[in-house]
């Protein structure tokens, strides 16, 4: 298959790229790396991306960005930021992808363990992760051509945290959350949301 991965340079992109290409051909796509780049942001970008890659048989997004601070200190614009970005970002991959998608195609999106699980200082990153969530049920139910959607939620990953100065045993090893994304990818499933520490 040829895979469009989007975020591949990220610390999940980067083992998912590795799960990917095994098997398939991977497109990658970063914001500034990768084989081409997309401001998730944008719409024109986005646009302009599928016009580079042409036909493909599965889009992944592990890309996306929201804000993490305490509520109060979270203004307008970090919510703006966050929806533009993980969320609308996400959303326009599949609105502007169908038309380049193949028969029988897939979108893999990223939402996060904070969707349900919140923690102090969650609140733009839960709102969004939930939404994501909400979208890919609901897309599913008028995929068209056989094409399937679902949304891998990761756990805080081992890299990430062992980078933020925390102790790696709290999170899952990419690797493990790379799987979770390939069984989207490979497998017949639509309409879920894909807890990636079922692999694990």
């Amino acid at each position: 298959m040829r895979v469009v991965l989007i975020g591949a340079t990220g610390t999940i992109g980067r083992a998912v790229d590795r799960a990917l290409a095994a098997r398939h051909e991977v497109v990658r796509v970063g914001h500034t790396g990768g084989d081409l780049q997309v401001d998730m942001a944008s719409t024109d970008s986005i646009r302009r991306l599928f016009e580079a890659v042409g036909p493909f048989d599965a889009l992944v997004s592990a890309a996306g960005q929201a804000r993490f601070a305490a509520l109060e200190a979270l203004a307008d614009d970090d919510f703006r930021f966050s929806l533009d970005n993980k969320l609308m970002g996400q959303v326009n991959l599949v609105r502007l992808g169908l038309a380049h998608v193949r028969d029988g195609g897939s979108f893999t999106l990223t939402s996060g363990v904070l969707a349900g699980e919140p923690m102090p200082g969650s609140a733009a990153i839960s709102l969004v992760n939930a939404g994501v969530e909400a979208f890919g049920r609901a897309a599913a139910l008028e995929m068209p051509r056989g094409v399937r959607i679902n949304v891998v939620s990761p756990p805080w990953v081992s890299e990430t945290l062992q980078a933020m100065g925390q102790d790696p045993s709290g999170g899952v090893p990419a690797e493990k959350v790379a799987a979770a994304y390939l069984a989207s990818v490979e497998e017949e499933r639509t309409g879920e949301v894909i807890d990636a520490r079922t692999f694990a």
